[in-house]
């Protein structure tokens, strides 16, 4: 069996079409799943004219409750993540990802962004571990206590119960991709409020014991 590609989204219309176009093409997509985590515009129209299957959530549920979700919506072994803000998503980044963990040689794969846009770029050089592109095998997600609370911090959990549990953690470099920063979608104020509530969210992910 191939593995499935789920896309958490939350107001992404301008964008997700493109992921999702990406991704169904990608050889071995068994499935490409996007959850619609409460969206005000046409993200979930958006996401099925290309070709996905969309979960609709009433309410905006967060981050990692989204994935989870996605998770429970496919019989795969193997999940690869994508951001639904991505710019430049070609096929041969996420088979990047996936493959490692197809072929049995990490637990999980943290993609990083490489000559995409400065900004960007510097932002997972100078952390790693807060990268939403990944492919994990399932029992990797579910082994996150209390998955549902940690919202934004998500790949911060990820990563801490990767270096707990002694697991492969393989980084992949993803050249030419990079994503819609928040103070470009929202404006700079709301796009800082946004990126505050997302630091809060990873810090009190951080704290947790």
């Amino acid at each position: 069996m191939g593995f499935a590609v789920i896309i958490p989204a939350y107001n992404e219309a301008k964008t997700i079409q493109n992921v999702v176009s990406t991704a169904v093409s990608t050889p071995g997509a068994e499935q490409v799943i996007v959850v619609d985590d409460g969206s005000e515009d046409d993200t979930a129209k958006a996401a099925a004219s290309a070709g996905a299957k969309v979960l609709r959530l009433e309410s905006n549920e967060g981050k990692a409750s989204a994935m989870l979700r996605g998770a429970e919506q496919t019989a795969c072994e193997t999940l690869v993540f994508l951001d639904a803000d991505l710019i430049g998503l070609r096929r041969e980044h996420i088979l990047a990802l996936a493959g490692p963990v197809e072929a049995g040689e990490a637990d999980m794969t943290i993609g990083l962004f490489e000559s995409g846009r400065l900004a960007t770029d510097f932002a997972q050089t100078v952390a790693p571990f807060l990268s939403g592109q990944r492919a994990v095998k399932r029992w990797v997600l579910l082994g996150v206590s209390d998955i549902g609370a940690v919202k934004f911090g998500i790949e911060v959990a990820l990563t801490r119960y990767a270096r707990e549990a002694g697991l492969r953690v393989k980084e992949v470099r993803l050249a030419g991709l990079t994503h819609v920063m928040k103070e470009e979608k929202l404006g700079l104020v709301r796009g800082a409020q946004a990126r505050l509530k997302m630091y809060l969210d990873i810090l009190r992910t951080a704290q947790r014991g």
